[in-house]
């Protein structure tokens, strides 16, 4: 992997991780896209470069770590259940799932299809009326919604949030619930997944991941601020009408 290619995906990351497309699948199409093949590394960069954008919603929302910890404790407790879930099946997940395009395609199409039921008949406003409160039960059910997410293209963003949304919590509440959600996530997937692997990197991989992680970084505030704002006039419709184009998309270019 070179400079441009780190570069490229931590856009990609960046832009698409707390979007309910499924970033991890934006960067396996992107690698595949990019002619870059899938080693360990390139698994472990995938795993590995979210952490950046992670790192924009800690910036973003610091005074919720430090100063909220009820607020905390129900994340963790959110937490939970997709850490039990990714211990479990890392290897599965890493070794099998991550190098289908074929599950990265079905995942995409019927979480698209799911969205677009979800939000049928709704139109283009949110019609944002829901609870902001997060109780520990709540906060517990988003947790095994997102532990569906360990497959690579039904998306963690998706998951949390639909799950929400069908608990009655506003678009708001849950989008930022979602957001603070994939910081202890997140982090704990990385660091496993380098424990796993040895730290066994590079220099030049070393490197790649660094640029990756900064860009994401970056892109990832102004994905963040996007997303707010969108939810503020529209719903996940039209994510949804993205996620099956793009799902039908890859399953042409296998059978083409």
């Amino acid at each position: 992997m070179d400079i441009i290619q780190s570069i490229i995906l931590g856009i990609v990351e960046g832009l698409t991780e707390f979007l309910p497309i499924s970033s991890t699948a934006h960067l396996i199409i992107a690698a595949k896209l990019l002619a870059i093949g899938q080693t360990e590394f390139v698994k472990s960069f995938t795993i590995a470069i979210q952490l950046g954008a992670i790192l924009a919603v800690v910036f973003l929302y610091w005074r919720r770590f430090f100063k909220d910890w009820d607020y905390l404790k129900k994340i963790i407790t959110a937490f939970l259940p997709t850490a039990a879930v990714g211990f479990i099946f890392y290897q599965i997940i890493k070794s099998f799932l991550m190098e289908s395009l074929l599950v990265i395609a079905l995942a995409l199409f019927f979480g698209g299809i799911i969205i677009i039921i979800f939000e049928a008949g709704k139109g283009k406003r949110t019609g944002d009326n829901g609870s902001d409160l997060i109780t520990y039960k709540r906060a517990f059910l988003i947790g095994l919604c997102q532990s569906v997410a360990v497959i690579p293209g039904v998306s963690r963003a998706a998951a949390t949030i639909i799950g929400g949304l069908s608990m009655k919590l506003s678009r708001r509440a849950i989008v930022e619930f979602s957001f603070l959600l994939a910081v202890p996530t997140m982090l704990a997937a990385t660091g496993y997944d380098l424990i796993k692997t040895g730290f066994n990197f590079s220099g030049q991989e070393l490197g790649a991941l660094s640029i990756g992680f900064l860009i994401s970084f970056f892109a990832a505030l102004a994905g963040v601020k996007f997303f707010l704002k969108f939810i503020t006039k529209y719903n996940f419709f039209y994510f949804g009408v993205y996620r099956v184009i793009l799902g039908i998309a890859i399953l042409a270019w296998l059978w083409g």
